[in-house]
């Protein structure tokens, strides 16, 4: 008899590539001509992110540094939840963070969409901030992936312990 096979969805940063994200875009914007004298920077504080700069517009360029650095290290700008700019003294500052693990309604709605369009005989299971799908056909599980990746949530999705 075939055992299961099965495969976790789940929400997770990479806390190496936003550290190295955040460092490439620091050093960026300490660099380039159009930050000078702006008094922009880029930094961890506690374990969110501050943006600063004198204008609301420079500290927007710093955010789409920023961005920009997350992509180009395969991180999803999904995860990433940052502020409005807001003024703090002479100072324009916008604080982000990243976002992990998927919310239990999500995890809900994502466990319906499988039940209501996934190929019969695949489970699927809520486990904390995770979701466990499970199978017969390894063929299925592959289906299932494609119809959650074809679906545009507002966090990101990663498939891990493939089994």
């Amino acid at each position: 008899m075939a055992s299961d096979s099965s495969f976790d969805i789940v929400s997770k940063v990479d806390r190496q590539e936003v550290d190295n994200a955040l460092n490439q875009a620091a050093k960026e914007v300490s660099q380039r001509f159009d930050f000078k004298n702006t008094d922009a920077k880029i930094a961890w504080s506690g374990e969110s992110i501050e943006m600063q700069a004198v204008s609301e517009e420079r500290v927007k360029a710093v955010l789409d540094v920023f961005q920009s650095k997350l992509a180009r290290r395969g991180v999803s700008l999904k995860a990433l939840d940052a502020d409005e700019p807001r003024a703090s003294g002479k100072l324009w500052k916008i604080t982000a963070t990243t976002k992990e693990g998927i919310k239990q309604e999500d995890a809900k709605k994502i466990s319906k969409l499988i039940r209501d369009e996934g190929p019969k005989g695949v489970k699927a299971q809520i486990q904390g901030d995770e979701l466990r799908v499970s199978s017969k056909s390894r063929d299925d599980l592959q289906e299932v992936q494609k119809l959650i990746k074809d679906q545009d949530y507002d966090f990101a999705v990663q498939y891990v312990n493939y089994r």
